[in-house]
């Protein structure tokens, strides 16, 4: 059994959302040849990290280029990458420029969803299958980072993150 299934089949889902999400993920990554490659053009994994302030009361957020969307730091994994938590962690200081540490109460991952990722250039439609974290940051965000109060800016999924994340404040 694979890393990435042990730890789905160890995660405790925090609604029936999350948990349908977490089962396909365990498909998808039996099913796919290579889970983690961006090359997989049905679906792949990807990880993110919602990142809070140490009072737990902010969290940063950024304008994601493609969908022009507000969401969390996060992105494709890369070879150098040892794992999802790695993954997750790169992508957070590279998108923040924060000082980051993981959270110390959450769980790891704290949060599964599988979203759909449209059509761009040469780069059919696919799914992501976003392995979430909860992380803490401290300093100040580079250009097109801000921290935002905790469950008022970004989307639907970004507001079930912060749902989840108030209750590790």
């Amino acid at each position: 059994m694979s890393a990435i299934a042990v730890m789905l089949r160890a995660h405790v889902a925090g609604d029936e959302r999350e948990d349908a999400d977490r089962c396909a993920m365990l498909r998808l990554a039996d099913e796919l040849e290579q889970p983690l490659s961006r090359r997989q053009l049905r679906a792949h994994f990807t990880a993110s990290a919602l990142v809070l302030d140490e009072a737990g009361e902010l969290t940063c957020l950024v304008t994601h280029a493609k969908l022009g969307r507000v969401l969390q730091p996060g992105g494709h994994i890369e070879s150098t990458d040892s794992c999802l938590e790695d993954a997750a962690m790169r992508e957070a200081r590279e998108e923040t420029g924060l000082e980051l540490e993981f959270h110390p109460r959450a769980p790891r991952p704290f949060d599964l969803d599988i979203h759909a990722i449209p059509a761009s250039g040469e780069e059919p439609a696919h799914f992501h299958l976003d392995v979430r974290y909860l992380l803490v940051g401290r300093g100040e965000p580079r250009s097109g980072a801000a921290w935002e109060p905790l469950g008022q800016a970004g989307d639907e999924s970004v507001a079930r993150l912060c749902t989840k994340a108030a209750a590790y404040r």
